[in-house]
C-alpha cells in the first residue's frame, strides 16, 4: 500500500511534535493539557539552552506496584545522558519527589524548600509551637517553610478542579526549581512566571493566617464569655 506525501507528512509531523512536547514533560498520565504542556516545554527549553540542565517533569496516575517513588526515578534518569533533575507526581500514591542525576545538582536548588509541607514562616513557626518535642526539633521545624507544591496539593478541590490543582502545583514547583538554578548560575529565563506562580501560594497563606486569626478571635471572645459568667455568679 502506497503512501501519498500528504500522508506521510502528516504521520512525520504528529511524531515530530509527540517527540518535542515531551521532552520536558516525560510523563504525563494525569493532566491530558495542551496548554501546560506548553508551558512546561517552552521554560524546560528555555532552561537547558542556557545552563545545560535538563528539569524533567514526571506525573503519573500510580506507581508500579511496590515500586518506591525514588526507584521509579532512578529508573527513569538511565535515559538520560545530559545533567537531568526529575521532579515527579504519583496522584493515586500522593507522592511528591525530586531526584537529581548528580549530587552537585542540588546545590542549585533548595530541594528541601520545594518539598516543604508548609508555606509561611509563620506557619511553621505555629507548627513547631505545637508539634515539636525538643528544642532541636522546634528548630528544625520552624525552618522548614516555603513549600510550593504540598501546600497546594493538601487543598481540597472542587469537583472538575482536580486536575486544575494538580497542573498549578506541578508547575508552581516546576518553575521555582528554574528560578533557583537560574538565580544560581546568574541568568534570566524569559519564560519564567516570575511573581506570577507565587499568587496561589499568596491565597493559601492569606487563608492559612485568615484562619489564625479567626481563631484567636474565638479563643478570647471564649475566655472573654467564661470570665464574665463567673463574675456573674460571685
Amino acid at each position: 500500500m502506497k503512501i501519498s506525501r500528504g500522508l506521510l507528512a502528516l504521520i512525520l509531523t504528529i511524531c515530530f511534535t509527540t517527540a518535542l512536547t515531551a521532552e520536558y514533560l516525560y510523563k504525563d498520565t494525569v493532566v491530558h493539557n495542551p496548554s501546560f504542556s506548553a508551558e512546561i516545554e517552552k521554560l524546560g527549553s528555555e532552561l537547558y539552552q542556557k545552563t545545560g540542565i535538563s528539569l524533567r517533569l514526571i506525573m503519573v496516575r500510580e506507581l508500579p506496584h511496590g515500586e518506591s517513588i525514588v526507584d521509579f526515578q532512578r529508573q527513569i534518569m538511565k535515559d538520560f545522558n545530559e545533567p537531568t533533575i526529575l521532579l515527579t507526581f504519583s496522584e493515586l500514591d500522593s507522592k511528591v519527589d525530586i531526584l537529581a542525576s548528580d549530587v552537585a545538582l542540588y546545590e542549585y536548588f533548595d530541594k528541601k524548600q520545594v518539598l516543604s509541607p508548609v508555606a509561611s514562616p509563620v506557619q511553621a513557626f505555629l507548627m513547631a509551637l505545637i508539634y515539636s518535642k525538643s528544642f532541636e526539633s522546634f528548630k528544625e521545624m520552624s525552618s522548614n517553610y516555603g513549600g510550593t507544591i504540598i501546600p497546594l496539593l493538601a487543598q481540597k478541590a472542587k469537583d472538575g478542579e482536580q486536575l486544575g490543582k494538580y497542573s498549578g502545583s506541578m508547575y508552581n514547583g516546576y518553575v521555582d526549581i528554574a528560578e533557583q538554578i537560574a538565580a544560581y548560575k546568574g541568568i534570566v529565563l524569559e519564560n519564567a512566571a516570575g511573581n506570577a506562580n507565587k499568587v496561589s501560594i499568596l491565597v493559601v497563606k492569606i487563608l492559612f493566617y485568615g484562619f489564625i486569626i479567626y481563631g484567636i478571635y474565638l479563643y478570647i471572645k471564649r475566655k472573654l464569655y467564661i470570665r464574665r459568667q463567673n463574675r456573674e455568679k460571685q
